[in-house]
């Protein structure tokens, strides 16, 4: 389970995003950087124990993106075009920051909690599982990612491996029954008049090769 250590970030997560999010094509702000607000989010253990998993939700206004991210202690081959950026983190030293969409073992994992094979952690504390994310998995067993591709576009980020294509919600939107559907990925956020909302936060699709 997650150790989550209290500590200075410099510059901050949030400072990262308000350079990077304006780059991507699913952002819906205008021109200017945005002014952030962490609202929401969980984290999933790399069973390996070095990567860093989060699942941020970050609000601009009545607008609330949901970033993948890991955190790595060096730079990973071959995907500096995944790179968000860098931060000094007081404890752990020097840290790379991804987007999680491009990341294997972020891929691996959140296909692992779509199965029913990974427990989700709360945001901001150690050893502390989330009950609130839900999930519902895709098909029967377990499912191997060995490789994929990975697509954006105006609604998300598209990760394909194999027979199992996986959509990324960027920009996250209140849903009623809670999102329950094969392959589904369900978690909370906070809204600016202090209530929650639930929404859908990934999808997965299988479908074998004949």
């Amino acid at each position: 389970m997650s150790l989550i250590h209290h500590t200075t970030l410099k510059p901050t997560k949030l400072e990262l995003l308000t350079e990077w999010l304006p780059t991507c094509p699913w952002y819906r702000g205008g021109a200017g950087q945005p002014l952030l607000t962490k609202v929401g989010g969980f984290r999933l253990d790399d069973p390996a124990g070095e990567v860093g998993i989060e699942f941020m939700v970050a609000a601009e206004g009545s607008t609330a993106y949901h970033v993948p991210l890991t955190y790595r202690g060096s730079p990973l081959e071959g995907m500096s075009d995944a790179l968000i950026g860098t931060l000094e983190h007081g404890v752990l030293g020097l840290r790379w920051i991804y987007d999680g969409t491009r990341d294997p073992v972020l891929v691996r994992q959140l296909v692992a909690l779509i199965q029913g094979e990974a427990e989700p952690q709360a945001q901001s504390e150690s050893y502390t599982p989330d009950p609130t994310v839900l999930s519902w998995p895709a098909a029967d067993g377990t499912l191997d990612v060995a490789g994929f591709t990975v697509s954006d576009d105006a609604e998300g980020t598209t990760v394909s491996t194999g027979a199992l294509s996986l959509l990324v919600h960027r920009v996250l939107r209140p849903v009623t029954g809670g999102g329950a559907a094969p392959g589904a990925v369900s978690a909370t956020w906070g809204l600016a008049d202090g209530t929650r909302a639930r929404g859908v936060f990934a999808a997965a699709s299988y479908e074998p090769v004949a």
